[in-house]
């Protein structure tokens, strides 16, 4: 059971809680994010920071070498030649904390993931009629 003193509210409070050169990091990976899908309502989701629209679009993690970015499956396989530079698994991507963010092709992810989550959602709402 995770305790009680762990647990952030925000993604202010989840950012706070590194050193200076990581926050540096976590708020220039937030910036791309909130200028790439400006409609996103931010929130902390396994107690990671979340951008969702129509459901989560990407999360994004600190860890001791690495910013863990999260942007689904799809969002990894659409980019996969482009992520190909990075250590990663099927729904992650590693960027090493000591090389500059590729905030490019983040954003272009993150375009990416918005556009799949509003056409699934038109989707499904066309399904219920």
């Amino acid at each position: 059971m995770e305790s009680k003193k762990n647990t952030v509210n925000s993604i202010d409070e989840y950012i706070a809680k590194f050193p200076e050169e990581v926050q540096r990091i976590l708020n220039e990976l937030r910036a791309v994010i909130k200028e790439s899908a400006p409609d996103a309502e931010e929130r902390i989701s396994y107690q990671m920071p979340t951008f969702a629209l129509k459901g989560n679009l990407v999360h994004f993690a600190a860890h001791k070498n690495h910013i863990g970015f999260y942007p689904t499956p799809t969002g990894i396989q659409a980019f996969k030649e482009e992520l190909s530079i990075y250590e990663g698994a099927k729904g992650s991507i590693k960027f090493p904390i000591d090389r500059p963010l590729p905030l490019e092709l983040i954003s272009k992810i993150v375009k990416f993931r918005v556009t799949e989550n509003l056409k699934n959602a038109k989707n499904k709402l066309s399904k219920r009629k």
